[in-house]
């Protein structure tokens, strides 16, 4: 009994029986939480349900018979959720709890086909998501009663950035421009446009709850995943709420200063242990930036305000697309200006990554440091620039807003960032 255990463990997924095994305990899973909730179909049912799946799909893949019957399987399925329902509208239950179960009972069928069909994360992937839709059921209607129209219908809207346009763009799209031509990359552009979206959203919800203290949450971790788009979902924070402008350029500057330790995390993680040394160089510069940045938010705004912060609504589709317009001049430009300076070749590389995502160029650079091919003075200065054409570019795309303080100060302070990075190399060099 013992060898057969292990010999159970030890296969591997491609094994059928492994499969099979595998579809009952998903299906256990998903029923679970059914019977935990006293529903007509609970750990049982759902097993078996799987592993009928997982039985007819084997058979269509290793046999002739087995397609009739997975169809067949399946229709039983729906036909026994049918039934479900019907009894509890008899039963004077919840409709909606009766769809639920039927749902789920088809659900649990497709589990079992898929892992049974090789598609093994998938499978896992999906039994988990919907087990998770039905452990937070109360949070989820909570969530989506408490909505107001304009949330609503700041959330279609991202769904439709995110879920619909983003997949039909293509990925890649030559602009001529007569004498020359752009190689753009509509989805990489679209991309900016969700992430400006998307951060406002998390923008929202955060400063709702914090107040000012929150937008310093969102420029920083905004910052780690897009410091560019930071900017635009502060364009519209200001546009809402011209009072707290202070903060918004707090925010872009704390976003600075997180892309500026993500490049020094990159310059120096991937440099531990690579025979070369430690990319040091990188070190002092992007530290100063880094604390030049902490120091001037932590003095541009009251951060003692604590207090909730009204705003119209999550984001505005028209702010995003304003974004991502100009986003696409700048990249334009970039592209432009990499194919006039290519004598400069990996500096001129390395400004124009930066304008999409100076960690791209970090990561470039380190590679190419580690592989020889540059010295650790050249990769420090290509750092460097995508770190600088970062700022830039936030600089730029700020100057966009009606906000004429806020313009000024996101230019002046960038600025600073600037001359303190540029300083603190000279005394490096010196």
């Amino acid at each position: 009994m013992n060898e057969v255990a292990l010999q159970l463990v030890d296969a591997p997924l491609e094994e059928t029986v492994v499969r099979i095994a595998l579809a009952g305990a998903l299906g256990m899973f998903l029923g679970l939480e059914r019977e935990w909730s006293q529903k007509s179909a609970g750990i049982r049912t759902f097993s078996l349900i799987s592993l009928l799946a997982a039985v007819f799909t084997i058979l269509v893949l290793e046999t002739d018979i087995g397609e009739g019957l997975l169809l067949l399987g399946g229709l039983l399925v729906i036909v026994q959720g049918v039934l479900l329902a019907v009894k509890g509208l008899i039963d004077d239950q919840e409709t909606g709890l009766s769809l639920t179960t039927s749902v789920s009972m088809l659900v649990a069928y497709g589990v079992g086909a898929l892992v049974a069909a090789e598609f093994i994360i998938e499978g896992v992937t999906v039994a988990v998501l919907s087990s998770l839709l039905l452990v937070l059921k109360r949070e989820l209607h909570e969530f989506a009663w408490g909505l107001s129209r304009e949330e609503m219908r700041s959330t279609t809207e991202f769904a439709i950035l995110a879920f619909v346009v983003y997949p039909l763009l293509p990925a890649e799209y030559p602009l001529d421009l007569g004498a020359t031509t752009v190689d753009l990359e509509p989805q990489v552009i679209w991309l900016m446009v969700v992430a400006v979206a998307g951060i406002g959203i998390v923008n929202y919800a955060i400063v709702s709850t914090y107040g000012g203290r929150g937008i310093a949450i969102t420029g920083f971790f905004g910052g780690l995943a897009s410091s560019t788009a930071v900017v635009g979902t502060m364009l519209d924070h200001v546009r809402q709420r011209p009072d707290a402008a202070s903060y918004a350029v707090a925010a872009i500057l704390l976003a600075n200063a997180a892309m500026a330790a993500r490049n020094l995390a990159i310059a120096v993680g991937f440099t531990i242990g690579g025979g070369r040394g430690l990319l040091v160089e990188a070190v002092i510069p992007l530290g100063a930036v880094i604390l030049v940045a902490f120091a001037i938010a932590a003095v541009t705004a009251d951060w003692s305000e604590s207090g909730p912060m009204e705003l119209e609504s999550p984001f505005s589709m028209k702010n995003a697309l304003a974004f991502g317009a100009v986003f696409l001049v700048v990249l334009v430009f970039g592209s432009l200006s990499e194919q006039w300076l290519g004598t400069l070749g990996f500096y001129a590389t390395a400004v124009a990554s930066g304008f999409v995502s100076s960690a791209g160029a970090t990561t470039s650079a380190v590679v190419l440091y580690r592989g020889g091919q540059l010295a650790p003075a050249e990769a420090t200065i290509g750092i460097l620039l995508a770190t600088v054409s970062s700022i830039v570019v936030k600089a730029m795309l700020a100057a966009t807003s009606t906000n004429r303080g806020f313009r000024k100060q996101v230019a002046a302070y960038s600025v600073l960032l600037l001359v303190g990075g540029a300083v603190a190399s000279v005394l490096v060099v010196v």
